[in-house]
């Protein structure tokens, strides 16, 4: 008892002492041991990176669930919450559904309400169906960026981050010690109280050189911490264009079965270039050597298209590479897989986003926006 009593009093105390020192030197009334100008930019610098984390972890989670009104904020704490809990009894977090797969529930629902086989229901449907895929794109994309690049940026801010404003805490504590010991030698008049601040003095300075080195370690491996959230950057980048290419395709998917649906567009009478293509590929589709027009073949507007008497040109025939996969609506096109090599030309009258491309004996109709363009 005697003894928690006596620890009790010293470290009141000590707290006292370093209240006191803080203080004066607060008013300009003591010194202050300054930290050399590499340690200070090493303080700065961590400080930098600690705030800059929090921002950008905080405005990710933004963009990977946007929580728009104080309702969605709380619902999104739950989320966090529940998470915590589940990882806690070491079990897996159920799937949540996206507002895309929500959206596909709702038309599917509507299209069954409303008559599936009505041009509306089937439309219905069909969009429903690429909001589904989209919705699941979605999650693949969040699960990524959760893993590969929130979660590392957590761990440094509740794990490395913690240790070193622990650290540094200690180091201004024993800063403290040893500016009230060289306090205490100055007013020191008789030699033996000079010999004992000396002593006093001696040990504090040993504390805080040793605490000032290890601080020190900590905050060099900031720049570890940098290497590592580039690496889980460079795989936020990759899993977020992958994500967006996804929803690239399907959505060009959705529009060509749109496009093959009679009366989806009521009143529209005249054809409109599609929102997807771009200046640049119709540029580059035009300069593609034009088959000439042969007897008996229909233009490329009609339902099904008979290639088999057409020929590519004798020469300027331009190759390309595929991007991505595309699977054939019809007899028509040709199916590709991303990566290989095809001929393509064009012929007279062709919509600028198609060409026909040739990839052994067989030949059809092919997306201009799912190629590169070989010279």
């Amino acid at each position: 008892m005697d003894f928690n009593m006596k620890k009790l009093a010293s470290d009141a105390g000590i707290f006292f002492t370093r209240a006191v020192q803080f203080t004066e030197e607060k008013f300009g009334q003591a010194e202050k041991t300054e930290l050399d100008a590499h340690f200070e930019n090493l303080l700065a610098r961590a400080d930098s990176t600690k705030n800059w984390t929090e921002k950008i972890l905080r405005q990710t989670e933004v963009l990977l669930q946007p929580n728009p009104r104080p309702r969605w904020q709380f619902l999104a704490n739950s989320a966090r919450v529940e998470e915590f809990l589940y990882e806690k009894l070491d079990r897996k977090v159920p799937s949540r559904v996206t507002n895309g797969e929500l959206l596909a529930q709702y038309m599917s629902e509507a299209a069954n309400e409303l008559g599936p086989e009505t041009p509306y229901g089937k439309t219905l449907i069909k969009v429903g169906e690429t909001e589904k895929r989209l919705g699941t794109a979605e999650r693949d994309f969040i699960h990524s960026a959760s893993i590969n690049f929130l979660t590392p940026l957590r761990n440094f801010l509740e794990g490395d981050w913690r240790t070193i404003s622990k650290e540094r805490r200690i180091l201004q504590n024993r800063r403290l010690d040893l500016d009230a010991c060289k306090a205490r030698l100055k007013k020191a008049k008789a030699a033996e109280a000079k010999a004992a601040a000396e002593q006093e003095l001696r040990v504090a300075q040993t504390e805080f050189d040793r605490q000032a080195e290890v601080t020190r370690l900590l905050l060099e491996g900031i720049s570890s911490t940098h290497v590592n959230h580039l690496r889980c950057l460079q795989e936020f980048v990759e899993s977020q264009a992958t994500y967006y290419a996804q929803c690239y395709r399907h959505m060009l998917d959705l529009q060509k079965q749109l496009g093959r649906f009679p009366g989806t567009f009521v009143g529209n009478t005249e054809p409109s270039a599609s929102p997807l293509s771009s200046a640049s590929l119709a540029t580059a589709a035009a300069t593609i050597p034009v088959v000439p027009t042969v007897a008996g073949i229909p233009s490329t507007g009609e339902a099904a298209l008979s290639l088999d008497d057409v020929a590519p040109p004798a020469s300027g025939t331009r190759k390309a590479r595929v991007l991505y996969d595309y699977e054939a609506a019809d007899s028509s096109e040709l199916a590709l897989l991303a990566d290989e090599l095809i001929t393509v030309y064009s012929l007279p009258g062709m919509d600028p986003d198609w060409l026909i491309g040739e990839r052994g004996n067989r030949k059809g109709k092919v997306p201009v926006t799912y190629l590169e363009l070989l010279s």
